[in-house]
């Protein structure tokens, strides 16, 4: 079990920085178009490709990041 917490700040900035990359990756609906009313359906469509799977993979990081934060708190 030590070498795994003595990695575990490691790998919680590899996931950070993962995690932060892959939201802002993103697209938001929320651009100018957005603040003035435009295209409101705009937030409300289905993503397809490159879009889901990085939809997908940032659920996956965030809920990666958060069970290491609760293992450091645990296990320190």
């Amino acid at each position: 079990m030590q070498p795994l917490v003595s990695f575990l700040p490691y790998i919680q900035i590899g996931l950070a920085v993962l995690l932060c990359a892959a939201i802002l990756l993103q697209r938001s609906a929320a651009g100018m178009g957005g603040a003035f009313g435009d295209n409101f359906s705009a937030g409300f469509h289905t993503r397809r490709g490159f879009e889901r799977v990085l939809f997908h993979t940032t659920i996956i990081l965030g809920i990666l990041f958060t069970l290491t934060a609760l293992f450091a708190l645990l296990f320190k």
